[in-house]
């Protein structure tokens, strides 16, 4: 039998349990609410359709792009920075489009990681964080990220302690799954960090919008010096409903930016232009979709925790992204998370994402995606108050 060892790195995927369980009890007519994925339901802006469909239209717009990303996108991300953030980027020499964040992170690591290296990231956290640095062959240092601890100084401690010392650290505030944010002090302290040790910083900003109860996601660029250390990641995904476009950006140091798009000059020509054109309409037209957006999810998160806690499980209001982090009751926390999320499909009829597919720390909690309706969350608290019950 033939051996590949980068394939061979990678454990069985824990979600495709829970998954192929759904499969099987949608089969036998089996109402699921589907709680799992955080694979947006609501349908992309109409004005950013339309113009997809107007530029899919012209012929000129069916050959090969640029791998790097069209110049009017890339100069539409670093104007929104400009005016979001009031960060200063070079849209020839310090962007670059992406097919989504995760083909971004995923390259950043290939170009950038060598066999052996040590990269630091939190755990629990987004699986590629982590394995896209396993696949290319370099070593992951989990750095615990839990309400009882202080996940700056747990990583300064571990830095330390590793011989030869950490060459990355990859985070993302606010933060999948835990739902974890931070305010521009903690990038502070991150920036001055890594140009005291010669650490490269990769911080993922997908849920920059995401944000809730008058709380602001600062980016990581803000913090005079950011760009001397490291890139940060957006990705119109989860703020526009374009998930399925795959459009993303990495926006930073000139080296590493540099890095990325050579390596993708030799692996990729670039998203569909037409899909490029129509999300320079999402960046620079009108805004209000993602306000929209943003109170959908606050009316299905205090939904979902506010009758959660009418049965007993409370659980803290996330400040930002599309999820909410539970803490198993403890009369089931000895079962692990995937056991109890089995327990929630057979018994609930809810589907959720098993906290121990995220890394270790976090097997004693279970991930609820806010990607169904106001009446179908009242319909999941009320299957597991059943469960509670028992």
């Amino acid at each position: 039998m033939r051996e590949f060892s980068r394939i061979n790195r990678l454990p069985p995927y824990v979600f495709s349990i829970v998954t192929s369980m759904k499969i099987e009890a949608r089969k036998r007519g089996e109402d699921i609410i589907d709680m799992g994925m955080g694979n947006p339901d609501m349908g992309s802006p109409p004005h950013v359709v339309e113009k997809l469909v107007e530029a899919a239209r012209n012929p000129k717009n069916h050959r090969y792009s640029a791998s790097k990303g069209i110049t009017k996108l890339r100069t539409a991300i670093v104007d929104r920075y400009k005016r979001r953030y009031n960060v200063d980027l070079d849209p020839e020499t310090e962007a670059v489009v992406t097919i989504g964040a995760k083909e971004g992170l995923s390259h950043l690591a290939l170009a950038t990681i060598n066999p052996g290296d040590v990269v630091l990231a939190p755990n629990p956290t987004y699986p590629i964080h982590p394995y896209s640095v396993i696949i290319v062959g370099g070593e992951i240092k989990s750095i615990p990220l839990r309400d009882d601890s202080d996940f700056f100084e747990d990583m300064c401690n571990a830095y330390k302690q590793i011989w030869p010392r950490p060459k990355m650290l990859i985070i993302s505030f606010p933060h999948n799954p835990t739902t974890a944010v931070v305010d521009i002090s903690f990038f502070k302290r991150i920036v001055d960090f890594a140009q005291d040790n010669n650490l490269m910083v990769v911080h993922d900003l997908s849920y920059a919008d995401l944000v809730f109860d008058g709380y602001q996601a600062p980016s990581f660029l803000q913090v005079p010096g950011a760009k001397d250390v490291g890139v940060e990641f957006y990705s119109v995904s989860k703020s526009y409903n374009m998930p399925g476009w795959r459009v993303g950006f990495c926006v930073g140091n000139k080296e590493m930016v540099g890095a990325l798009i050579k390596i993708k000059s030799y692996l990729d020509y670039g998203v569909f232009q037409p899909i490029q054109i129509a999300a320079i309409l999402a960046l620079n037209g009108p805004q209000e979709c993602v306000q929209e957006t943003v109170e959908i999810y606050r009316k299905r998160r205090d939904a979902l925790i506010n009758g959660l806690d009418r049965i007993g499980w409370s659980i803290k209001k996330p400040l930002g992204t599309m999820f909410v982090w539970a803490k198993i009751p403890e009369q089931f926390r000895e079962l692990g998370s995937l056991e109890f999320s089995k327990l929630l499909l057979t018994e609930a009829k809810v589907a959720v994402s098993p906290g121990i597919g995220f890394g270790e720390y976090g097997d004693d909690h279970v991930r609820f995606a806010l990607v169904e309706n106001e009446r179908r969350i009242s319909q999941a608290v009320k299957g597991i108050k059943k469960v509670l019950n028992k």
